[in-house]
């Protein structure tokens, strides 16, 4: 987001920015427009958690709310754009969004030179795809797997059919995980260079819920998706292994709550 922002002239954001999203890339455009004195709105799914829509206000993004699919926010985003001249910020099928995701794996391979695998949660495929190419351009030796939840597949589908395959649902607790398609251009960029895992939302319930209490840390069931795969043996890798775990936007009892 912050990324995307800087590569925008500031006359065309003067009007202010618009943005959909479930809610970690609405936090991340609040946060950088919030420094940039630039207002920001951020359009989220009517089933947004408590705790994701309490973050964008924290960072002074207004939120409007828009049906439960990625699509129906992108629509109203779109319409509100053109109604107030604001500029869209996209959460993840933009060349400068995927840019600035790849630092991740641009930092992977500085701080574990050795790694020969590196994990990445799913959802419309701006992560995988940054990732991949930092990855895959310092480290071509190295395997790359994106993570989905078995209720959203989108990645796993587009790979078999060579191309952008449109799910009829997607559900799953990881719910920054569940666009319905992942992106035409993170896919140009991942096609025959990544492979894919699902796991179930038990395995990511658990992993979440293991993770807090092993090691203290607090990640939300979308960033937990990858610890899942290897916890659950849907990923059985050997050697160096670097596993994304994004986002932490979720309160720490709603985590305890889950099953062991």
């Amino acid at each position: 987001a912050w990324n995307y922002l800087g590569c925008i002239p500031e006359q065309r954001l003067q009007t202010g920015i618009i943005t959909y999203s479930s809610g970690n890339h609405g936090q991340a455009v609040a946060f950088a427009a919030g420094k940039k004195g630039v207002t920001a709105v951020i359009v989220m799914p009517e089933t947004a958690p408590p705790w994701k829509v309490a973050g964008v206000r924290r960072w002074g993004g207004e939120v409007v709310f828009a049906g439960v699919t990625s699509a129906a926010r992108e629509a109203k985003a779109r319409e509100m754009a053109a109604e107030l001249g604001l500029e869209v910020i996209p959460p993840y099928n933009h060349a400068d969004i995927i840019a600035g995701q790849g630092t991740v794996g641009l930092e992977i391979v500085q701080q574990l030179g050795e790694v020969q695998h590196v994990a990445v949660p799913v959802g419309g495929g701006g992560l995988i795809a940054g990732v991949t190419v930092a990855v895959s351009a310092l480290k071509p030796a190295a395997d790359i797997v994106g993570v989905e939840p078995d209720g959203a597949p989108s990645l796993r589908d587009a790979l078999r059919a060579g191309q952008v395959v449109t799910l009829a649902e997607a559900h799953s607790v990881a719910d920054g995980l569940l666009p319905l398609a992942i992106g035409d251009i993170p896919l140009k960029h991942v096609l025959g260079k990544v492979s894919s895992v699902t796991v179930s939302d038990d395995a990511i319930k658990s992993a979440a819920r293991w993770f807090l209490e092993s090691h203290g840390i607090v990640v939300e069931p979308s960033g937990a998706a990858t610890i899942a795969a290897l916890r659950s043996r849907a990923l059985q890798l050997s050697g160096p292994t670097a596993l994304v775990v994004s986002g932490g936007n979720v309160d720490p009892a709603v985590i305890r709550s889950y099953p062991r």
